[in-house]
């Protein structure tokens, strides 16, 4: 194998070895709140009980809840459209369109069955709940049955070690892949190891450690597909065997990595969900084995007997009998007795864990992922107030992810349609978009919460305005009355299609214009005659007096 390939193992070895001991506490968190997630440091099998170690299940429902409010929040519906940096398509119609054709494209591509996407996002939600970061892979795949297609799948944090580059990439990229025999074959039936290929007849199922590795084309040496156009490189290399399976040029990272909350000093990120619950996890965990045994204490108390007064086995079973000496005086003590009969302090011991779950649920955000109630009869003042509160809770929690987490999926899922030819040929892109940065506007419910707090404003506003009018006869001029409307309209979520464009509402006021100037100037002809035909009756009277008088003279 060349140089540059055993450097690279060398250097994923490295990044494998520094993260070894974060290991451990991924393992921590995994066994209280995601246990089936909970094989970093030990070996988990089929059928095993994973939640066997906890007294109870709340820290795992408080982080299956957060897990399923990122797709709810963030992925619901249509969730994405293809846009620009610049805004180009707001006043061209054809990139308009264009654009509109392939967000559709791409949605339908990327929630195809066959790509797993939902799959995958589901997984790497609850990794990013637990762990503050997830793997998830977009590629292309050749498929036997449906040839061509997107595949996205979501990897275990245990296999994947990375660095990061001075402007903040998670580069190089390492996994380790543990593959039979007749998977690398299936996978690369043209640069198997003759020893993979050797076992192929005896042990198609032994297994062999491949690493795959992705690095920026600038720190990369050597020929390969795509060299000088490709911004990365795809290597796999077969490390038992020292040899190379696969090294391609690649547009996209592949793995997408997005980050909660990051130390500086660290390429890995945390959870500030897991940080804070963690040690109320524990504490949950022991006094719910105290408070049970304190119950099972108080229905079923351990028993304290005078030994030699009781001639059988004590039967506490409902019906059960024992036997006592009939000698035995019962005024020297009960023959036998509960050994523990206090029990007041056990609700101190429930009134402790529902202080413990309150503050789990807060530390996975469970108070801010639904907008607050109305309470009694609220103003739109009070009511558009609340809302601006719930955004500003949950807008820190769930905006961060619409970059490095959709963000990345999408803009790498366009890339890869993009060259595959997914989107039609290249010229028939619109010239103005050829040269445009495309860019993707998410839509979530606190966005839209947030837009909806539009209309109370113009509300509002108005109010302020038609007070103000008596003391200002311009005050009413002051407000665009069509773009607040606009505004306001997109926020209580009406459909940008079923409003006219600017320019058709400008034609429409034209031909309205047009109308009224026409009914106008008909008007004033119409009593421009009549006012002639007056003039005229006038005169034919003062002609017809004229000629009498005549006559009569």
């Amino acid at each position: 194998m060349e140089q540059r390939h055993k450097y690279l193992i060398k250097q994923g070895d490295n990044l494998f070895g520094k993260r070894s001991s974060l290991l451990s506490y991924w393992q921590e968190i995994a066994d209280n709140f995601y246990p089936e997630r909970a094989d970093f440091t030990t070996t988990r099998y089929l059928g095993e009980d994973f939640a066997s170690n906890l007294d109870t299940s709340y820290p795992i429902l408080a982080r299956r809840d957060l897990g399923n409010a990122f797709s709810s929040m963030l992925r619901n519906g249509e969730w994405f459209t293809v846009g620009t940096a610049d805004k180009v398509e707001q006043d061209d119609e054809a990139a308009n369109g264009w654009l509109e054709a392939k967000t559709s494209v791409q949605r339908r591509a990327m929630y195809d069955k066959d790509a797993q996407f939902m799959r995958a996002t589901k997984e790497g939600d609850h990794d990013y709940a637990a762990f503050g970061q997830c793997v998830i892979s977009v590629e292309m795949y050749f498929s036997p049955a449906n040839g061509q297609q997107l595949l996205y799948r979501n990897w275990h944090l245990r296999d994947c070690a990375w660095g990061e580059t001075v402007d903040g990439q998670t580069l190089p990229f390492h996994r380790k892949w543990k593959a039979t025999a007749a998977e690398i074959k299936q996978q690369f039936p043209n640069t198997t190891h003759k020893d993979v290929a050797n076992c192929l007849k005896d042990d198609p199922f032994k297994k062999f450690n491949v690493r795959h590795i992705v690095v920026r084309a600038s720190d990369y040496e050597g020929d390969y597909p795509g060299k000088g156009r490709t911004p990365y490189v795809s290597i796999f290399i077969d490390v038992d065997n020292d040899h190379v399976l696969e090294e391609r040029g690649s547009w996209t990272k592949i793995y997408t990595i997005p980050r909660w909350q990051t130390v500086s000093g660290s390429q890995y990120a945390f959870s500030p969900a897991t940080v804070a619950a963690l040690p109320d996890a524990r504490l949950l965990q022991a006094m719910t084995f105290t408070l049970l045994t304190a119950g099972e204490n108080a229905v079923n108390p351990p028993l304290i007997g005078v030994q030699d007064a009781i001639r059988s086995d004590m039967q506490v079973f409902p019906g059960g009998f024992t036997a006592v000496d009939a000698e035995y005086d019962e005024r020297l003590g009960e023959v036998l007795r509960p050994l523990i009969k206090e029990t007041r302090s056990l609700p101190i011991g429930f009134e402790m864990i529902r202080d413990s779950r309150s503050l789990l649920a807060e530390a996975f955000f469970l108070n801010r992922l639904n907008l607050p109630q109305p309470t009694g009869d609220m103003t739109a003042y009070e009511v558009n107030q609340r809302i601006q509160e719930y955004v500003r809770q949950a807008m820190p929690l769930f905006e961060p992810m619409e970059a490095d987490y959709n963000g990345s999926i999408c803009e790498d899922t366009f890339t890869i349609l993009m060259r595959n030819g997914a989107f039609g040929p290249v010229s028939a892109m619109p010239e103005s978009l050829s040269s445009a940065q495309i860019q993707f506007q998410f839509v979530s419910p606190i966005k839209e919460a947030a837009e909806r707090a539009k209309g109370d404003q113009l509300v509002g506003a108005l109010g302020l305005v038609q007070q103000m009018a008596p003391l200002d006869p311009m005050a009413p001029a002051i407000i665009d009355a069509r773009t607040a409307l606009r505004d306001a309209l997109h926020g209580i979520g009406v459909e940008s299609r079923w409003l006219r464009s600017e320019e058709d509402v400008q034609q429409i006021e034209i031909s309205q214009q047009q109308q009224q100037q026409q009914k106008a100037l008909l008007e004033s002809v119409s009593q421009g005659a009549q006012i002639a035909e007056q003039i005229g009756g006038a005169a034919k009277a003062m002609d017809e007096g004229f000629a009498g008088m005549t006559e009569n003279a």
